[in-house]
């Protein structure tokens, strides 16, 4: 079977001046309309744009087109600009750097002055509309009014007048537009002023809401140091991280957090790896040990020689993926964004023949009746709470999931995680430490080695191979071993190796892997309970390695493992939030698979399959799920960025590995785990979820995590719908007017937006 091929990595880019999510919406509509930008995204939620590589010219003159107000920064976000020092660095791209710098709504206190003047203004102009004082003309109320229309609804005119000339009838500054110049021109200028007032500082609110979540989600992410302290010529030099060269000795104070990857040199200390793991326990470090960008050093002075540069740093790889991740839209994304293109057409159109059609239809109705109540149409015609909240609930989930040191790489992950049906997973490295020690060795009768010399041998064949299984031969041999005397060594992944040592033909692993190597002997004397003298626990309890030297069988190498602390919570923790199954898929021996599987209570075990067998087998338990008829669930996600194509109700399976061995099944399955990812490059590029610590419990706070996000998504849409349909049936009804509409379009929008935030308490 083949495995899918993962697309060519988008590039996220800062987007700046969107004025509102369906502005958002245009700018991706009209890029992925431009040939090369097809598979372009852009996220309102966090103020990014995700591109293929060098286009970014042909994206700027499309937005400057769509949305002139809009302004796409040149530089990556999460890159580093070189060339100035810390103290002199231009203006940051990184949005996660730029949450810390940017000033707190600089003109927000202008804005706030000016809604607070206009709302004075208003409530004089009805005070003096309704006491009529002497000595008052009677048209000053009206200019007033009329001020206060003009003086907040001049951006909003505006912006109606510039989307008019480029054809856009149905955006939400145009509706408000149609909606208030209609109440003027009933006679009903105060309550045209009090709406446009009203809907001037929800917008304000709002804004300010989105702007207060974007950093409040950031500031969980927020790993990027600012600066590095670099020893050269004999001092110390404060520097951007990306002016920092690989080899250069780099100084940590206590308290700081580090800003590159490296080695530690010099100095003893406590580093807090939480950011990157969740995990609040500190880890010793001293000379000899790695240390990784964002960890945060404890009281003890460090000298780190850099391993990497910024740019490939984990660090900066888990910025960008979480950048990326955010821009990925969920199936209930994109049918919002589908919804919201024929909802407002919808809604204009009812409001039309609600303004025309009962006039001309029942006797004696007036007009200005039913245009007033087609008005309040009009206004909650605007779907921007569902477009604005539902991609800040995602985003805000992907936020606290990184928190807990959970990588999810995209918001359609989120939603099949929250639907988790069946989690299979392998055994070695993802429920057992991986830390393997030789129990037995054990040869029989007639071997052509004694076991000492067996135990030799095999090490030597395992030279080249990076296989715990390797590692542990190796300590239990207690020698150097030495590479000169190892010829023609090849290994099977997930079977064994074959190596000449010394001139002897050595072939070690499992049975099937000896058979397929033509060892002719018969095996059942080695695979029993007891063969000569052992050294610890029966076979059955451990990982079996048969050896065979010159074609002849010698014996058995027995190796143990132990569970991880966290595996059994990680079961009973998946079982009692509804996973249906639980299976074990793995390489080893089916009598150490059964003692595990049966240690952790799992449903089901499959034992010594190759790579390519695990994915035939993970594909299988993914077909018991589809409905007759329907394609292998496997190959859904995979057809392009955004995963399943409106799939979104479908039970999903999960499965978790070591993101190197296991890559196949990694991309084969509907959501693909990858456990331990701190320091492993393969595991962040291979899966779906990544657990930056090597606890497997953390599965089971994703999970919690993904559906607290589907209940707050759904709550957002279920809120939205709800208040407009209310509203509107109260508007067409005449009990409801253009105040009602207005809460319905700019209130429900700012309890959206501050419902999303509610993920991030959790």
């Amino acid at each position: 079977m083949a495995t899918p091929v993962r697309p060519a990595r988008l590039r996220a880019y800062t987007l700046e001046g969107m004025d509102c999510a369906r502005c958002a919406q245009r700018i991706e509509e009209a890029l992925r309309r431009e040939p090369g930008l097809e598979g372009a995204t852009v996220s309102y939620a966090t103020a990014t744009v995700l591109l293929p590589p060098g286009q970014v010219d042909r994206a700027r003159a499309v937005i400057a087109r769509v949305e002139p107000g809009a302004r796409l920064q040149a530089q990556e976000a999460g890159a580093a600009s070189p060339g100035h020092p810390a103290e002199e660095a231009p203006a940051p791209r990184d949005p996660h750097q730029r949450a810390r710098q940017e000033p707190r709504d600089t003109g927000a206190a202008r804005r706030l002055a000016g809604l607070a003047g206009a709302a004075l203004v208003f409530l004089a102009a009805l005070g003096l509309e309704t006491t009529e004082p002497a000595g008052i003309p009677s048209w000053l109320p009206g200019a007033m009014l009329l001020a206060v229309y003009a003086a907040t609804g001049y951006g909003v005119i505006g912006q109606a007048l510039r989307n008019l000339r480029h054809g856009r009838l149905f955006d939400e500054n145009f509706l408000m537009t149609l909606a208030t110049a209609g109440a003027i021109a009933m006679g009903e200028l105060a309550e045209a002023a009090a709406v446009m007032l009203f809907y001037t500082a929800g917008e304000f609110v709002q804004d300010l809401a989105v702007r207060r979540s974007r950093r409040s989600i950031r500031a969980l992410l927020d790993l990027r140091p600012r600066q590095a302290r670099v020893r050269r010529g004999g001092r110390v030099e404060v520097v951007d991280p990306a002016q920092v060269s690989v080899g250069e000795t780099i100084v940590v104070r206590p308290g700081d957090r580090i800003p590159l990857d490296g080695r530690v040199v010099e100095g003893e200390s406590f580093v807090d790896a939480s950011a990157l793991t969740g995990e609040p326990v500190p880890r010793r470090v001293e000379p000899g040990a790695t240390v990784l960008a964002g960890m945060v050093n404890g009281d003890g002075a460090l000298a780190v020689q850099v391993s990497r540069p910024y740019a490939d740093s984990q660090v900066a790889r888990i910025l960008s993926l979480v950048e990326e991740a955010a821009a990925r839209k969920a199936p209930t994304e994109r049918f919002i964004t589908t919804f919201a293109r024929y909802y407002t057409p919808a809604v204009v159109a009812a409001a039309a023949l609600l303004a025309v059609v009962p006039p001309l239809v029942l006797p004696g109705a007036a007009w200005d009746l039913w245009l007033r109540r087609a008005l309040v149409l009009l206004v909650i015609a605007c779907p921007c709470a569902l477009v604005l909240s539902v991609p800040l609930g995602y985003f805000a989930g992907l936020g606290a999931a990184s928190r807990r040191g959970i990588l999810v790489k995209g918001a359609h992950f989120l939603d099949a995680l929250a639907r988790l049906d069946t989690m299979v997973w392998d055994k070695t490295g993802t429920l057992t430490r991986g830390e393997f020690e030789v129990v037995e060795v054990a040869g029989v009768a007639g071997a052509p080695v004694p076991p000492g010399r067996m135990l030799e041998l095999a090490a030597h064949a395992e030279l080249h191979s990076g296989h715990p299984i390797a590692r542990a031969l190796a300590r239990a041999y207690g020698q150097p071993l030495d590479g000169r005397r190892v010829r023609e060594a090849w290994e099977r992944a997930g079977g064994g190796v074959r190596a000449r040592v010394d001139g002897h033909l050595v072939v070690a692993g499992s049975p099937r892997f000896l058979r397929e190597e033509g060892i002719a002997a018969d095996l059942t004397p080695c695979l029993a309970p007891e063969v000569g003298e052992t050294a610890g626990a029966p076979a059955t309890q451990g990982t079996t390695v048969l050896v065979a030297v010159d074609g002849r069988l010698a014996g058995r190498i027995v190796i143990a493992d132990r569970l991880k602390p966290g595996a059994p919570a990680a079961v009973r923790s998946l079982r009692r939030l509804g996973v249906r199954r639980q299976v074990m898929l793995t390489g080893d021996a089916p009598a150490a698979a059964r003692a595990v599987a049966a240690q952790l209570g799992l449903d089901e075990v499959r034992a010594g399959l190759l790579p390519e067998e695990k994915v035939a087998a993970l594909a299988a338990l993914e077909e018991r799920l589809e409905p007759p008829g329907r394609a292998p669930a496997g190959g859904w996600r995979r057809q392009g960025s955004g995963g399943g194509r409106g799939r979104s109700s479908r039970p999903a399976v999960a499965f978790a590995g070591d993101g190197i061995n296991d890559a196949p099944v990694l991309t084969r399955a509907t959501v693909g785990v990858a456990m331990g990812g701190l320091g492993s490059d393969a595991a962040i590029e291979a899966a779906d979820v990544v657990i930056m610590d090597d606890d497997p419990s953390r599965l089971a706070e994703a999970v919690k995590v993904a559906r607290a996000t589907r209940r707050v998504v759904q709550q957002n849409i279920v809120l939205a719908l709800a208040v407009k349909a209310i509203v509107a049936g109260l508007g067409a009804g005449g009990v409801a007017t253009l105040w009602e509409a207005v809460f319905a379009d700019v209130g429900v929008a700012l309890l959206a937006v501050l419902n999303a935030t509610r993920i991030l308490r959790r």
